[in-house]
């Protein structure tokens, strides 16, 4: 049990109401009672916030009109995150190595890291303090696993792969395989052998069945701070700058590079060797097949700049009426007019 005050301790917040109130969770609006805390995030949910049954509302901004107890906080949607920690806090790591794992003679593994059953450690690889291998990993040869990084069930880490501290990689995601990287020689396709190395930097997650591909010389690399979705596909040789977003199912073909913060809706997708500046959003189910300037917002296939693309849809919901006002027009063009029919007759006269 924790009161409402205690947690506007924990976010730096202050309290509108009663800060003794007792709080023993989290809960959504819909699904609050007196003894839980829910939280109006987006404006569009205020009227169901209004009707809810949660003893107190985690807010951005008081709201006189809402009849909650009300924990203030600026950037309620940090506080939600702190809060929602305090709640269920992540589990303590166990030290040590399963007696079913397999770990190489010439692996280290740090006395405060945790490996778990069936996880294989490849030679020459490195797993530091506080990182944890969940059951059925395989970590490859020469790899490091940085200091309080976390790998889900059944990950693969190919060789040579290195994270950094505290990644979080999903189950099925797999670090390090070949790049898809073909030459044609007498009509066949024959491979082009892949042999750099993918490099994770800091505070990375990557999401369930992601794939990074290594390089082909030298290295694929994430920047700190970046964030992957589900089923995101990272070509040979990309870079990621720090604290991009690619949302699920999106996909960066190969020797691209993404500066600081780019951010890539879900299904959206970047050709290769482009270059995407600092902040480009490139939206939804859109494609990247030219280079873009920092700060560029671009949607459709092929990506064109956001009002740009506006402008098309806009065009595009009129073909219809438009392709009708065409079609009646050729109609009146094809029609003789009375006039023309009395300058014909006559003509016709004069020439008898």
């Amino acid at each position: 049990m924790t009161s409402l005050g205690e947690l506007a301790e924990l976010v730096q917040g202050r309290v509108e109401g009663d800060p003794a109130r007792v709080v023993r969770g989290v809960r959504s609006l819909d699904t609050a009672g007196p003894d839980d805390l829910s939280f109006l995030t987006a404006a569009k949910y205020r009227e169901q916030a209004r009707t809810s049954h949660a003893g107190a509302l985690l807010v951005g901004k008081a709201d006189p009109e809402l009849p909650h107890d009300q924990l203030v906080c600026g950037d309620a949607g940090w506080a939600l995150g702190e809060v929602l920690r305090h709640f269920h806090p992540a589990p303590p790591v166990t030290p040590g190595v399963h007696p079913t794992a397999v770990v190489a003679a010439t692996a280290a593994v740090d006395p405060a890291a945790s490996v778990g059953p069936q996880a294989v450690v490849g030679e020459g690889s490195r797993i530091e303090a506080g990182a944890v291998i969940h059951a059925g990993v395989v970590v490859g040869a020469r790899c490091r696993v940085g200091p309080g990084s976390v790998i889900y069930p059944r990950a693969v880490l190919y060789d040579d792969t290195e994270l950094g501290s505290r990644v979080v990689v999903h189950a099925g995601a797999v670090l390090g395989a070949d790049g898809f990287g073909y030459a044609q020689r007498g009509g066949a396709l024959v491979k082009v052998p892949q042999v750099g190395r993918v490099v994770v930097e800091d505070d990375v997650e990557i999401g369930a069945n992601t794939t990074i591909d290594r390089a082909t010389l030298e290295e694929t690399r994430i920047g700190a701070g970046s964030k992957l979705d589900n089923l995101v596909q990272v070509g040979h040789n990309v870079r990621l700058g720090r604290s991009c977003v690619l949302c699920g199912q999106s996909g960066i073909a190969g020797s691209t590079r993404l500066g600081d913060g780019v951010v890539l809706a879900g299904q959206a997708g970047v050709g290769g060797h482009l270059e995407l500046g600092d902040g480009v959003q490139v939206a939804a189910k859109s494609a990247a097949l030219q280079s873009a300037p920092a700060g560029s917002k671009l949607a459709g296939v092929p990506a064109v700049p956001l009002g740009e693309w506006r402008r098309q849809v806009s065009w595009l919901g009129r073909l219809a009426e438009l392709g009708r006002r065409v079609r009646r027009l050729e109609k009146a063009q094809e029609r003789p007019t009375a006039t023309t029919v009395v300058a014909d007759a006559e003509t016709e006269e004069d020439s008898r």
